[in-house]
């Protein structure tokens, strides 16, 4: 029974808290902490992301307005500014890491599939980009980024169909995006979907030794030799479908294999896009399809950043801002497994 309990405590039974639990006796989190436990931590860094808070002392204001229903929220007895600060600097981040994980593993089984997704695959489609949040440089010191500027870049694998993340990691801005690729784990026969800042060839063969396939955007510069042409139909916007090797010496090493290369006329943007992949099973309609989903991880980033709290950190050191990314993916997967389980429909500007 649900009456007369408060809505957040409502949300917070959503969360498994035995996993939290094992989480946190792995990376030893509740070490010699006497009555502001990690899951009390969670829950006010929860409280913060749903409602909006600005900073850690506009947190702690809102949170202490309750007082009387600590027990209640799970709070625990006491939430201080000097807890909370101390909590999120010391404590280790990857306990959020993972259970964040079991949240994304929950929420991309739960959900449904987009009805936008149109495209029939066997496997996974994901696609895989960047964002870079700036940063104050005289207070975010280690993340320099620029000459008089620093930054963190956010490195997502967004499953496109069940518009869930599965994949966050967090560097320095000045970390290059095609490296976010060398920390994945290839699902067989699954779809990555890339811009052209992922044209590394090496990286490419990868993904198809992993028995998946890539769409990625070519690079203007590409030296390749058509080995033969598909037949198209212009009125779907396919300019041509050929089947191609790379000729350049060290692109020719890195990927030896054939490529599919598609050429097709977006006639909303009024502008043309040149596309590689290694699936020659798919129609080419479907191939321009693919990458148009790619937009889907932009329109992500634009959301989580205008409702959740990661532009702002109520931290200055790396394992703060990296616990308040994580809390902020949990709020995130949280909101999705209850709107799933509850069956309410989905929001517009989600």
């Amino acid at each position: 029974m649900n009456q007369g309990r408060y809505v957040f405590s409502q949300l917070t039974d959503f969360l498994p808290s035995r996993i939290f639990d094992r989480c946190i006796s792995g990376r030893k989190g509740n070490l010699r902490v006497r009555h502001f436990t990690c899951w009390n931590q969670l829950l006010c860094m929860l409280f913060g992301q749903l409602s909006g808070r600005e900073s850690l002392r506009d947190l702690l204001v809102s949170i202490s307005a309750h007082k009387p229903k600590y027990y209640h929220l799970g709070f625990g007895k006491n939430v201080s500014r000097s807890n909370l600060a101390a909590a999120n600097e010391q404590r280790d981040c990857r306990i959020y890491g993972e259970f964040a994980y079991v949240l994304i593993a929950e929420a991309r089984g739960c959900c449904l599939s987009d009805p936008d997704f149109t495209v029939e695959v066997r496997g996974s489609v994901f696609a895989f980009d960047s964002t870079v949040i700036d940063l104050c440089l005289n207070v975010f010191w280690w993340a320099k980024f620029r000459r008089a500027k620093a930054g963190i870049k956010l490195h997502t694998l967004y499953d496109v169909r069940t518009s869930i993340p599965s994949f966050i990691h967090v560097t320095d801005a000045a970390t290059h995006d095609v490296r976010g690729l060398d920390l994945l784990i290839y699902e067989a026969e699954a779809f990555y979907i890339l811009d052209r800042a992922y044209v590394d060839f090496e990286r490419l063969y990868n993904i198809e030794k992993s028995n998946a396939y890539f769409v990625v955007r070519a690079k203007k510069n590409l030296c390749f030799r058509r080995m033969y042409s598909r037949k198209v139909d212009r009125s779907t916007g396919i300019i041509c479908n050929q089947i191609v090797k790379l000729t350049g010496v060290k692109q020719a090493k890195a990927c030896p294999g054939k490529l599919r290369r598609v050429r097709f006329h977006d006639s909303e943007q009024d502008r043309t896009f040149v596309l590689l992949t290694n699936n020659f099973d798919l129609p080419a309609e479907h191939i321009a399809l693919l990458y148009k989903y790619r937009w889907k991880v932009e329109l992500f980033f634009k959301w989580i950043k205008q409702h959740l709290k990661i532009k702002t950190f109520w931290g200055t050191t790396p394992n703060a801002v990296k616990t308040q990314v994580y809390i902020a993916m949990i709020t995130y997967t949280l909101v999705a497994i209850v709107r799933s389980k509850l069956k309410i429909d989905r929001p517009t500007d989600l």
